[in-house]
């Protein structure tokens, strides 16, 4: 099969620029970071992990759902659909995976939610599947693996010359076939699945009151660094603010990333908090993963890229976790 070439990629990228907007790492400063990208020349081609997941360009950190503003005694309101058709490219199998998920609360189930959608139904999704795994990847124990296609429009597999390109999706085809590169539309099995050694969904009630969420919960310090770079964390926070404009009367709708691990997430009118103390907020973050968010959506919310282990200040390690979990349902 015919190798698409480095410079072809850059050439057909530097095109699709002027078309869309285009997303891909970069290196910002030292930090690999997805950033929107003017030309080719700011892309890192290579197969590492971004510090942060692409997560942010389906679901923004902060995303602004309405201008609301006070006409007389009218209120006016204007719905801020996102337009931007966008190309995210040099994503990887856990952060498409991680999507997956997102789009098994956001779009399958209803309410459907429509920002996220009309952006998900904007984006093409171009991967590159990873030669080696990171030092604190465990994707494949949690079932993935490093070129795995699944959730892709095109994957992009680095060969001696250049790229070898498969079309996922029929997105994906004509994608590549207006560029007139050359692919495979065959999915090959993914390599190196591991058989997930996780607890099974029904082992985890049984363990909601062991006493090593206590002893776990003594590193923690609440930081929340764990959620924001996690590509399948999702609690958010909706709130209304003033517009600082001549007169008193504009306002917007905001959406912001939250997390269960705050202080004050599950704070209700009156100030009661029925998850006060930190272990019951830890604790809170594992079970959404495996046993609360699968219960109800289906799919494991952990993609097993290794991000909050590297984030983490205080070693608050998921794989010691999902060990030591593991170990008591043998």
């Amino acid at each position: 099969m015919k190798v698409i070439t480095q410079e072809e990629i850059k050439a057909w990228l530097d095109q699709l620029v002027g078309e869309r907007t285009v997303v891909a790492p970069c290196d910002m400063s030292g930090t690999l970071l997805f950033r929107p990208v003017k030309d080719c020349s700011q892309i890192v081609c290579s197969t590492g992990r971004t510090v942060m997941s692409a997560k942010e360009y389906l679901f923004p950190h902060t995303e602004r759902l309405l201008h609301i503003e006070r006409i007389g005694q009218d209120v006016r309101l204007v719905e801020m659909q996102p337009e931007d058709e966008i190309l995210l490219f040099g994503l990887h199998p856990c952060d498409a995976r991680g999507m997956q998920i997102l789009d098994a609360l956001f779009l399958e189930k209803p309410p459907q939610d429509s920002y996220y959608a009309r952006r998900r139904n904007h984006m093409t999704l171009v991967g590159m599947a990873c030669e080696e795994p990171g030092e604190s990847c465990f994707c494949t124990t949690m079932g993935g693996s490093l070129d795995d296609p699944s959730g892709m429009d095109v994957m992009l597999s680095k060969t001696p010359g250049g790229f070898l390109a498969q079309a996922v999706t029929p997105k994906g085809k004509a994608l590549l076939d207006a560029a007139g590169f050359p692919y495979t539309q065959s999915v090959h099995p993914a390599k190196k699945v591991h058989k997930p050694d996780i607890p099974p969904i029904e082992a985890w009630p049984e363990h909601f009151m062991d006493a090593y969420w206590r002893q776990i919960s003594e590193r923690c310090i609440s930081c929340r660094i764990c959620a924001y770079v996690c590509p399948t964390c999702r609690c958010f926070d909706v709130r209304d603010e003033a517009i600082p404009t001549e007169g008193d009367g504009e306002f917007e709708r905001i959406r912001c990333w939250d997390s269960c691990n705050s202080v004050n997430y599950r704070r209700v009118a009156g100030g009661h908090n029925p998850r006060l103390a930190k272990t019951q907020r830890l604790r809170n973050r594992f079970y959404c993963k495996f046993y609360y968010f699968p219960h109800q959506y289906g799919p494991v919310t952990c993609t097993g890229c290794g991000r909050c282990v590297d984030a983490c200040p205080v070693n608050v390690d998921i794989t010691e976790v999902i060990q030591q979990v593991y170990q008591h349902t043998r």
